[in-house]
């Protein structure tokens, strides 16, 4: 399975997470966020730039994850009613947090808060299938449409 990745050009030749709290993940808590398409990452950067084309170089991250791995699904069901609103970020960081902790699988593929029948995945660099099952295939560049307003 190929996954995506959008990233400040600078960060885009390796797998590394900063470990920012997130969504789906407490502070310190090492994972890497991807999306299903190119287009579903465009768009989930932009949500959090409030649709102001972000500064500088970016590159989309092509990334392979193994065909043999584990993921942990997350259906909207199981998610409290206001899973997209900002107040329900401490119940989805336990969900994520929870997940990273057991390390139960590599990959936790979530609903979009943007699409929601469309999906993201979390990728826990801490588990022990990390190296050998997740591979960064390429990076190459990616341009913002000059139609999107700027800062």
């Amino acid at each position: 399975m190929i996954v995506y990745r959008l990233s400040h050009s600078k960060y885009a030749d390796s797998l590394s997470s900063s470990g920012v709290a997130n969504r789906w993940n407490n502070l310190f808590q090492f994972v890497i966020y991807c999306s299903e398409s190119i287009s579903l990452c465009a768009l989930e950067l932009l949500a959090h730039t409030n649709g102001i084309k972000p500064s500088g170089e970016f590159k989309i991250m092509h990334i392979e994850i193994a065909e043999n791995t584990a993921i942990t699904s997350i259906d909207i069901a199981q998610l409290p009613k206001n899973w997209i609103q900002l107040q329900a970020y401490a119940e989805t960081q336990k969900i994520g947090s929870d997940w990273y902790e057991a390390k139960s699988s590599l990959l936790m593929k979530v609903p979009s808060a943007i699409i929601p029948s469309e999906f993201n995945y979390v990728i826990n660099t801490q588990h022990p299938d990390f190296t050998k099952n997740v591979k960064l295939v390429y990076s190459r560049e990616f341009f913002w449409d000059n139609r999107f307003p700027s800062r």
